[in-house]
């Protein structure tokens, strides 16, 4: 089925809140520099397997303050399961430290202050900014830009350009929502090797030319 961009958007806007009413970031986190840190780990790696490791790291570093006190081989020790544990102990580490030194522990809620960090991407940036601060932002992982492009929301190949053209399309107040929506439907239904299309509750929609219906 063929719509304009605020059509698709208002229908699956609709349809997805049926399957997830109350979308909200999988990752396990009871303040933004636990998201901050979750999310350093979860490149490169899942949030189920991120949510196994977090509760052991922030039993014993709840804040920036006690992680800036851990020994990094302690951290390593903690996070050795996930993918690149060696680089992503040493960024949480200078992470925390900069924290203290320059923010008093707090983490900074702008992107220039959060991409500055050790370890932050703009990506890691865009998911602390949406799920700690509230402000509408896109963060674009493997599954917001697959699933997106699949829909036809946008045709690109970079996630800058993809979340620049998300962000013309999706209306302000629905753009936190939406995030979601993409990250959950990529991860459960959209997958990479087998889509459940059949399962789909947006293939109406779907451009994707290789859908199983």
């Amino acid at each position: 089925m063929k719509m304009s961009a605020s059509d698709k958007i208002a229908f699956m806007d609709e349809a997805l809140r049926t399957v997830w009413p109350e979308p909200e970031c999988e990752l396990h986190h009871e303040s933004p520099f636990q998201l901050l840190v979750a999310t350093i780990m979860a490149a490169q790696a899942t949030d189920k397997k991120v949510n196994q490791l977090t509760p052991m790291l922030f039993k014993a570093a709840p804040d920036a303050q006690g992680m800036n006190r851990m020994d990094v081989d302690d951290i390593k020790t903690i996070i050795r399961p996930i993918n690149y544990y060696n680089n992503k102990a040493a960024n949480i580490l200078a992470m925390s430290r900069r924290l203290v030194d320059e923010y008093g522990g707090e983490v900074p809620c702008t992107r220039e202050a959060l991409e500055s960090l050790p370890g932050v991407g703009r990506k890691t940036a865009n998911v602390v900014l949406s799920n700690a601060f509230g402000l509408p932002v896109m963060a674009v992982d493997t599954h917001v830009q697959r699933v997106s492009n699949r829909i036809g929301l946008c045709h690109t190949t970079r996630p800058e350009d993809t979340e620049a053209a998300l962000m013309k399309i999706i209306p302000e107040p629905l753009v936190i929502r939406f995030h979601h929506y993409l990250v959950l439907h990529g991860r459960y239904t959209c997958k990479a090797k087998k889509p459940e299309c059949r399962e789909c509750v947006i293939k109406e929609v779907c451009e994707f030319e290789e859908k199983v219906m």
